[in-house]
């Protein structure tokens, strides 16, 4: 596969993921936060799982089958996947989908930061003017003026909230995908905690009902077999065959394509200062990922 098929796959991952937050959206006409992540993230397992099933044979059959530690870690990746979708998804009751856009990618710049605290793994230099314009960011998209009139609503709080356990999770999803030598697994997995994990609190805390499913149906669907299932397959498949630095650009851009389709499907409008909050946390996030990278290749 050449460069620019690759890139064209990781495109249209983003693009997937853009659009799954309108989906996301009106998937709760019919059933609750809960409820529509653990439905949607089982319909994704089921997606994953004849790619799973094969890296399982392939990972016996060559005497390397996952031990219990490699199922643990597992287990901890679909916890803190679970706690991000569910607080992005209930976040999504009260805010729009172009704030969720650009809130949820605040996990960029806190990943090399947490890789500091926690595994004393020296960051590079721009995670620091990074990390300051996403709070600039952050204070613009909530509509500027002092900390005193500063408004940041309980659904952008929540958004915000699951760009920690995001962070988590990105930084250790590679560390034990390298360790599983099975990405397919590791996701479908995963995948399958989030979703059986949703749908247990979903029954217990939410109203559930075959009505409530059926005008859901639709979005589930959408955001189970491609926002879950397909796109992290082009994103895998993409990420073999094209360079780190035009995997960073290109799946960043899912921020910008949850505003377009936002603006298109939602109507969200912003003012002046909600666009430059959008425009710094960009620049931002394309900062601490692209600089690394680019020193990386001149030396």
């Amino acid at each position: 596969m050449g460069r620019w098929q690759a890139n064209g796959l990781m495109l249209l991952a983003a693009v997937i993921w853009g659009s799954a937050f309108v989906g996301q959206v009106q998937g709760m006409e019919g059933v609750g936060p809960l409820a529509f992540t653990g439905l949607r993230f089982l319909l994704g397992a089921a997606v994953v799982a004849p790619l799973a099933w094969l890296e399982w044979r392939r990972l016996s059959a060559g005497g390397r089958p996952p031990g219990v530690r490699e199922w643990r870690h597992v287990g901890l990746l679909g916890a803190l996947l679970t706690a991000g979708v569910v607080m992005q998804q209930i976040g999504l009751t009260a805010t729009t989908v172009t704030h969720a856009g650009f809130l949820t990618a605040l996990y960029v710049p806190l990943v090399p930061l947490i890789a500091w605290l926690v595994h004393r793994e020296s960051p590079d230099w721009t995670v620091w003017p990074a990390a300051l314009g996403c709070l600039a960011g952050t204070w613009l998209l909530a509509g500027g003026g002092s900390l005193a009139t500063m408004e940041i609503g309980s659904g952008d709080a929540w958004v915000i909230a699951s760009s920690l356990p995001w962070a988590f999770h990105v930084l250790w999803v590679g560390r034990v995908a390298n360790r599983m030598q099975g990405a397919y697994l590791l996701a479908c997995t995963q995948f399958l905690v989030c979703g059986v994990a949703a749908s247990v609190l979903g029954l217990a805390l939410e109203p559930l009902s075959w009505d409530g499913i059926r005008i859901a149906g639709g979005a589930i669907a959408y955001t189970g077999i491609l926002s879950v299932g397909v796109a992290y397959t082009l994103q895998v498949i993409g990420q073999r065959h094209a360079p780190p630095a035009d995997a960073a650009i290109l799946l960043s851009s899912e921020t910008l394509f949850a505003a377009l389709f936002g603006a298109w499907l939602m109507g969200d409008r912003l003012g002046p200062a909600g666009l430059a909050g959008c425009a710094t946390i960009l620049a931002s996030i394309l900062l601490v990922q692209l600089h690394p990278l680019l020193t990386a290749a001149r030396r």
